[in-house]
């Protein structure tokens, strides 16, 4: 029988699907149980209905016919139980609809049941595991059988591939957090509507806790101390702040996904995973759609003395490919995800202008043991760290190639003036990489560390996710969002290195601040923000409160502007960011026919680099660091790889000779951070 067309009913089906012994039945059973709190839930298992241990295909038909159907439509669903002593059809039985219906068992989520489906989850475990469950739970009866009911799902699994349609994986076995981790993920869900509102008005009741200390402890230390050990792990790091008085960015953020709220979310092909622990949900859908439902903004009070923005939230970056969703096109991306945040249930904040340390915590009235727990462990590192030695970033340093040879640059820079000649663009911000692979695995912290003392900077951060890290050591905030909706952006362009020899240094910089290019290329992106915050600010409120001032770091100095605007009421804060994403001082201007631009001279992904890098809080606000000076590093089979973004902007009169000279210049932080030489070729 074929299956028919959903009707309107006000219930959501779940599947629990996966291979024998995988523990569908103990995550069905509790889920059900944790759902019983707030609905009325209806749990069937379908081994009830399998005739014989022959019947997996036949027991699916029986099931999509006689149970899926009629409960997919509302109504209550007649079914005979197996009686395996009989080797027949036993009594029949009734399964009523509810709020939430569950079928649980092989072959609940095959593709005849998809059209009758609001949500499949499936469990996976090692074979060697699946076996010794199964064979403990039923005993002797089912060992006889093992091999043929596995030859069916084999078979099944080979034509269904149910694994890869599932709206939730739950990896491990019989994890005790996943039950509650599966209804944390279903509330992500926009297939659940409003079904499941109970359980995110739960976790948006949670409360935001912070508790302050006096005194900054060594940063480095702190962070190794608490966040050494995480896979996942964001710190955004003021490097360059000064005691007392704090700078363009004077607060640190510190952050992993451990505990009951954290989660990583990360996005590819077109799809958001969300991961909390044993669970991944997969949401398809542009990146931008999936922040805008899930960054909302909520009251958070705050004491008199906090001023940071960041209250909780997701930290992590969006990478350059995410242009494709704000006018830019897709091009093929890199083996890194476009986007990966984590949500941060509990962090530390360092304000470096109060010399004040803040633990925020996320807690419901369940929960105070886990914060209590965590707290404990904080104020232990906050009392007692002390500064570490000199990092070690490994030795020999790295060498470096660079994917562009300076005759094949200074051939795209010409490439681009023809096209600004021919009035297709005024201002091309090209890109190119410089790799290395080593062969020994590199520490990517202790990278970040060497990186940090030689070149601080305001929007410096390093991230950890599985498989990969950054190391950056960002001069640019890309966009700041306040929880009133204040808007700021600060693009650079414009750039010296400077020079040990006092003298030199001083021409050097009144050399950037009297260079009618450099400005020229700077106002040009100023006028191209002005135009991205208009989209989404109240009219007459964009302002430019500073423009083309010089800033002066450990390697270079800069040319700066600053823009302000005010977001208008009722406009989403997704949007906003949305509305500037990728910064303008990372395409050139006109954005999107630049982009396109770029998309052929360059004929490679950007990834992380260019994108931005921040985080996104329960309150609303909102602060991201272009991606620049960042050290991307992958782990490569028993080696690591780095990759290296730099680039300028070019314009009408730029000498290509000179944009060149400026790559180096931009290189020459991290570099040096590392003991690496820029690549000759």
């Amino acid at each position: 029988m074929a299956p028919q067309a959903r009707t309107a009913v006000a219930q959501l089906i779940i599947a629990v699907d996966g291979r024998s012994g995988a523990g569908k039945t103990t995550l069905a059973v509790e889920l059900a149980a944790l759902l019983r709190e707030h609905h009325t839930v209806s749990l069937f298992h379908l081994e009830d209905i399998y005739p014989g241990w022959d019947g997996l295909e036949s027991g699916m038909k029986r099931y999509v016919s006689g149970v899926l159907s009629p409960l997919a439509a509302g109504r209550a669903a007649a079914w005979r139980a197996w009686d395996w002593a009989a080797d027949d059809d036993g009594p029949e039985h009734r399964t009523e609809p509810a709020d939430v219906v569950i079928v649980e068992g092989v072959g609940a989520a095959c593709r005849a049941a998809l059209d009758f489906l609001d949500v499949s989850i499936w469990v996976d475990a090692p074979d060697e595991v699946r076996r010794t469950t199964a064979l403990s739970r039923d005993g002797a009866t089912y060992a006889p059988f093992w091999d043929l009911w596995a030859g069916q799902e084999e078979a099944w699994l080979a034509q269904d591939q149910p694994q890869l349609t599932a709206d939730i994986v739950v990896t491990g076995h019989r994890d005790a957090a996943a039950p509650e981790r599966v209804r944390l993920a279903l509330t992500g869900l926009p297939q659940c509507g409003s079904l499941l509102a109970a359980e995110r008005a739960q976790r948006r009741a949670a409360t935001v806790q912070i508790e302050r200390w006096e005194g900054c402890p060594d940063d480095t230390a702190l962070f190794t101390a608490l966040y050494g050990a995480s896979e996942r792990a964001v710190w955004l790091d003021s490097s360059d702040a000064e005691p007392g008085v704090g700078g363009r960015s004077r607060f640190t953020i510190m952050a992993d996904d451990g505990g009951r709220f954290g989660q990583l979310a990360r996005h590819s092909a077109g799809n958001t995973e969300i991961v909390s622990g044993p669970v991944t949900a997969r949401i398809p859908g542009p990146f931008f759609r999936w922040l805008d439902a899930t960054w909302g903004r909520r009251a958070v009070p705050t004491p008199d003395d906090y001023q940071c923005g960041f209250t909780l939230g997701w930290l992590g970056y969006l990478g350059y490919e995410l242009k494709r969703e704000t006018g830019g096109s897709a091009v093929p991306t890199g083996p890194l995800p476009d986007a990966a945040l984590i949500f941060a249930g509990r962090a530390v904040v360092l304000d470096h202008e109060q010399q004040a340390t803040y633990l925020l915590t996320l807690a419901g009235p369940s929960h105070d043991q886990e914060v209590q727990d965590w707290l404990a462990i904080a104020r232990k590192a906050v009392r007692e760290v002390r500064p570490l030695g000199r990092p070690r970033a490994g030795s020999p340093p790295p060498i470096f190639s660079s994917r562009d040879t300076r005759a094949g640059y200074l051939d795209k820079v010409l490439e681009a003036q023809t096209q600004i000649r021919a009035g297709n663009t005024y201002e091309v911000c090209l890109t190119t990489s410089l790799n290395a692979r080593t062969r020994q695995v590199l520490q990517p912290l202790e990278v970040y560390r060497s990186l940090r003392r030689v070149s601080p900077a305001p929007f410096a951060h390093f991230l950890r996710f599985p498989g990969f890290a950054a190391a950056s050591t960002s001069p640019e905030r890309f966009l700041q969002l306040s929880a009133s909706g204040a808007l700021r952006a600060e693009p650079i362009k414009g750039t010296r290195r400077r020079s040990p020899d006092p003298e030199l240094d001083r021409a050097l910089r009144e050399d950037l601040l009297t260079s009618r290019k450099d400005r020229a290329e700077n106002v040009m992106i100023v006028d191209l923000l002005r135009n991205d915050l208009s989209h989404v600010a109240v009219p007459g409120s964009v302002s430019v409160s500073r423009l083309c001032e010089i800033e002066t770091y450990a390697t270079v100095y800069q040319l700066v502007s600053t823009i302000d605007a005010q977001l208008r009421p009722g406009t989403s804060r997704t949007e906003a960011v949305a509305a500037a994403f990728p910064a303008g001082s990372m395409t050139g201007a006109p954005k999107i026919s630049t982009m396109a631009i770029l998309d052929r001279l360059e004929r490679a992904p950007r990834g992380l680099y260019s994108g931005a890098v921040g985080y996104f809080s329960l309150n609303g606000a909102a602060d991201l660091a272009v991606v620049i000076r960042t050290l991307v590093l992958e782990d490569d089979d028993g080696g690591t790889r780095l990759t290296l973004g730099v680039g300028g902007a070019i314009t009408a009169d730029s000498d290509p000779a000179d944009e060149w000279d400026e790559v180096r210049a931009k290189a020459f932080g991290v570099l040096s951070g590392l003991g690496a030489e820029f690549p000759d070729n």
